[in-house]
């Protein structure tokens, strides 16, 4: 009996409400999309945050690389600067060499040009020389007022400074003189062939000339020169002092006025 009254119980209970099921189901759908909306919001606050911290890593990581483009830029621009300054330098220096060349080159002609016209000063005389004996013998009042003697090396054709210093001498009064003409003769020792002897003498006749016009303005039409080589020796050519005194020019001032000066320097050999 009691079991049947339980039984009977039972069955009297009453099933839940369907709109309080129908309320709770709302409610837990409500509770779903708010954690939804949540996850979401969390998801998207996180790839936010991620996409700051990336952009933040790229910042950190090129903005090195880009000061360092700008000092590869400025240290180019730089060196460029150099080149073009050191290139600037070198034209620079390059110019002034070449000034210094064209100078050097113009100061050379006009030694050329001075050598060359006290070259054709000694032609001229050369040309006059071989009329020097018909012209002084046809003058019986052409005078011998002054000489001097300068030796040379052994097969040299070069004015040492004693000779130099001798012609100085030799010449102070010739500037101040009118009518008068020099006798220049070249000679050699007995050493070599004759016609070396000749050509050697010849160019020791030149120096003395060349030495002379240059120097004091004497005209050209004043020297008679002449090379005769080894043929009127001076001296024995079989010592060595008469050697020296045979390789030598002999200068003669002859004058057809009285008033002309008598130049003289030392004699052969001194």
């Amino acid at each position: 009996m009691v079991f049947e009254m339980h039984l009977s119980g039972s069955g009297s209970q009453e099933d839940p409400c369907p709109l309080a099921i129908s309320h709770a189901g709302g409610r837990e759908k409500r509770i779903m999309q708010r954690l939804s909306l949540a996850f979401a919001a969390a998801a998207l606050a996180a790839l936010g945050a991620t996409g700051c911290a990336t952009k933040n890593y790229v910042r950190n990581q090129t903005t090195p690389l880009v000061e360092h483009t700008d000092q590869l830029e400025q240290k180019t621009a730089q060196n460029n600067r150099d080149i073009k300054d050191v290139d600037q330098r070198s034209q620079a220096g390059i110019q002034q060499a070449q000034n210094s060349a064209d100078s050097a080159t113009q100061n050379a002609q006009n030694a050329s040009k001075q050598a060359g016209d006290a070259q054709m000063a000694a032609n001229d005389a050369v040309h006059r020389a071989d009329s020097l004996d018909s012209v002084v013998k046809g003058l019986d009042n052409y005078k011998q007022m002054g000489d001097v003697t300068v030796t040379f090396g052994f097969d040299k054709a070069v004015l040492t400074d004693d000779d130099r210093q001798q012609l100085d001498q030799f010449a102070q009064n010739l500037t101040s003189a009118s009518g008068f003409l020099l006798e220049v003769t070249g000679g050699t020792d007995s050493t070599g062939p004759a016609q070396y002897n000749y050509d050697l003498s010849q160019r020791r006749a030149d120096a003395v000339v060349q030495y002379l016009a240059s120097k004091y303005n004497i005209p050209a039409h004043r020297f008679y020169l002449i090379g005769i080589g080894k043929d009127q020796a001076v001296a024995d050519n079989k010592t060595r002092e008469g050697r020296k005194q045979n390789r030598r020019v002999e200068i003669q001032m002859l004058s057809n006025s009285g008033t002309a000066a008598a130049p003289t320097a030392g004699g052969p050999g001194e």
